[in-house]
């Protein structure tokens, strides 16, 4: 017997959100393997520019990874001279990990990138319902943070769950 499932998928949020992100996933992995990057490289390196000196637990919490994961992209960041890793001053068990000079115009193309990938999804929308459309998707993240975190205060839920256009 088959089963209909009651869900219109074309309108559902969640799913469009989701497929939305899998193909801007998609695109932004083969344009960043142009650069020498993978998708994953690419968002340590943008996350890691938005929270310099983090440890590795912390910033393998915050993509959502396995710390060893996040391991084998670094040492592969750090053999690219993109990454270095230095002493946790207070705890010499722990290392910070910070962006070297190179890593400077990489994040560059990859903001380029970003926006470029953006424009073309936005291609025939009107600015109007751009700014539209980002605010309601500010306000919905805002709302599952809250859920999510509701201990979290103002300045500690700007970054929880933070997303980019990587």
């Amino acid at each position: 017997m088959e089963r209909v499932l009651d869900i219109d998928f074309e309108h559902s949020v969640g799913f469009l959100v989701s497929d939305i992100a899998r193909l801007m996933r998609v695109q932004f992995n083969e344009e960043a393997q142009s650069l020498g990057l993978t998708l994953a490289q690419s968002r340590a390196l943008i996350h890691l520019a938005r929270n310099e000196g983090i440890n590795q637990k912390s910033l393998a919490a915050m993509l959502e990874i396995q710390p060893i994961t996040l391991l084998r992209q670094l040492d592969r960041l750090e053999e690219n001279g993109l990454v270095e890793r230095r002493p946790d001053p207070a705890d010499r068990r722990m290392q910070r990990l910070f962006l070297t000079p190179a890593a400077s115009p990489l994040l560059d193309q990859l903001t380029q990138l970003g926006r470029a990938m953006t424009e073309r999804a936005f291609e025939g929308v009107a600015e109007a319902e751009r700014e539209q459309a980002t605010s309601v998707l500010q306000i919905v993240k805002q709302n599952l943070i809250d859920v999510t975190h509701p201990e979290a205060d103002e300045g500690d839920s700007k970054n929880q769950g933070q997303a980019s256009d990587v």
